[in-house]
């Protein structure tokens, strides 16, 4: 694993940088928006630890797969995945990556990420304001509720709360069943809002997000909102090498039974199983 002395704090600027051309056109404009913003003074600082991620084990992966959400249950995969005419819900087989069963989501919706809550998946669309439900067995549909007021980017559960991302620095809370509101979790890094906030994983209590167009995963805490460690996985995005610059890095899988984490991005041929290892670095 190569290591890298580059300071964190440059990384995340270019990162914001390059979201300026991405893919999602209402994202890169509250980007550049947020350029513009003057943080506030932070009295004190709360520096996040920095762990660099090395492969354990890496399985294939649909090169195919615009990836949107992952998670692991019962010994198996569970993907959503985007793009219109492409998007869907599946069921993968880790070993080989077969697909093992899959729905579309309805044609002309953009699929984003998705939940287990009890023993039914709930998927996010990105602008449609759709939120779907799915029956484990066999993935077959149960409802589809519309009205959904923000942006769908990530989903995870935290206890009996459902927890969405919009690409903002908030994170939602909202009731698991009627997708109702409950409060917001402002989330900061170096007590300076963090936007970009995308698939959301829940590992031990603490809310895992890909940070959007960057080749970082943050832990955040949720009571406080605040980001307590950041995961450098630039060795990983340098080893699949994508030539899209829209295959970033975003899938998030936690195996609680096996204390395994694994990760892959959009269009990666790859999924990893990684460990994390402490590092030297600091977010300036």
């Amino acid at each position: 694993m190569t290591r890298f002395a580059a300071p964190l704090s440059l990384l995340f600027a270019l990162a914001a940088a390059a979201a300026c051309t991405a893919q999602q056109p209402s994202q890169a404009a509250a980007q550049e928006a947020a350029a513009t913003e003057t943080p506030a003074p932070v009295a004190t600082v709360d520096r996040p630890q920095v762990l660099e991620a090395q492969v354990v084990a890496t399985y294939p992966h649909d090169p195919n797969a615009f990836t949107q959400g992952l998670l692991w249950h019962d010994g198996a995969l569970y993907e959503s995945t985007g793009q219109i005419g492409e998007s869907k819900i599946r069921k993968v087989d880790l070993t080989s990556g077969k697909v093992l069963a899959e729905k579309p989501i309805p044609s002309g919706e953009f699929g984003e990420g998705m939940a287990l809550v009890g023993k039914e998946l709930v998927s996010l669309t990105w602008k449609d304001g759709i939120i779907h439900r799915w029956k484990m067995d066999g993935l077959k549909p149960v409802r589809s509720q519309e009205g959904y007021p923000y942006e769908g980017w990530g989903l995870t559960t935290l206890g009996d709360e459902l927890i969405a991302s919009d690409g903002s620095a908030n994170l939602h809370v909202l009731d698991p069943n009627t997708y109702a509101w409950k409060r917001d979790i402002p989330v900061t890094l170096n007590g300076r809002p963090l936007r970009q906030l995308n698939e959301l994983e829940t590992v031990d209590g603490m809310i895992l997000a890909n940070v959007w167009m960057s080749p970082f995963i943050v832990a955040i805490e949720p009571a406080t909102g605040k980001v307590r460690q950041l995961y450098d996985l630039r060795g990983i995005v340098q080893q699949v090498a994508a030539s899209d610059p829209n295959a970033v890095l975003n899938g998030i899988a936690w195996d609680p039974t096996g204390k395994r984490l694994f990760v892959t991005g959009k269009r990666w041929p790859s999924l990893f199983e990684i460990t994390l290892v402490p590092s030297d670095q600091m977010v300036q």
